[in-house]
C-alpha cells in the first residue's frame, strides 16, 4: 500500500448546474464516518459509491435531499454534524 502525505490526502466535492448529485471524494476520516452513517440513515439519498486500498471513499449523494439539508454540502467546512 503506498502511503500519501497529507497534501496529498484530498477531499473533492463535485457537482455541476446539470447535475442533480453531488459527489464527495475524500480520505478524512472524520467526513467518511459522517457519511456512513448518513448513508445508513438515507439509503435512498446517499450510498458509498467506492472506496481504495490508499483509503479514500466516494460518496454520492442525491441534490433532492441536500436542497432540504443544506449542512451536507458545507459540513466538511464547518465541522458541523449532519442533520
Amino acid at each position: 500500500m503506498i502511503r500519501l502525505t497529507k497534501y496529498e490526502k484530498e477531499t473533492i466535492l463535485l457537482t455541476s448546474e446539470g447535475d442533480d448529485t453531488w459527489s464527495i471524494y475524500t480520505f478524512n476520516s472524520g467526513l467518511k464516518r459522517k457519511l456512513a452513517n448518513y448513508a445508513r440513515q438515507h439509503p435512498d439519498f446517499c450510498r458509498l459509491r467506492t472506496s481504495t486500498k490508499e483509503g479514500s471513499e466516494t460518496y454520492e449523494i442525491s441534490d433532492t435531499k441536500t436542497r432540504y439539508h443544506s449542512k451536507i454540502k458545507t459540513a466538511y467546512l464547518t465541522q458541523e454534524k449532519f442533520a
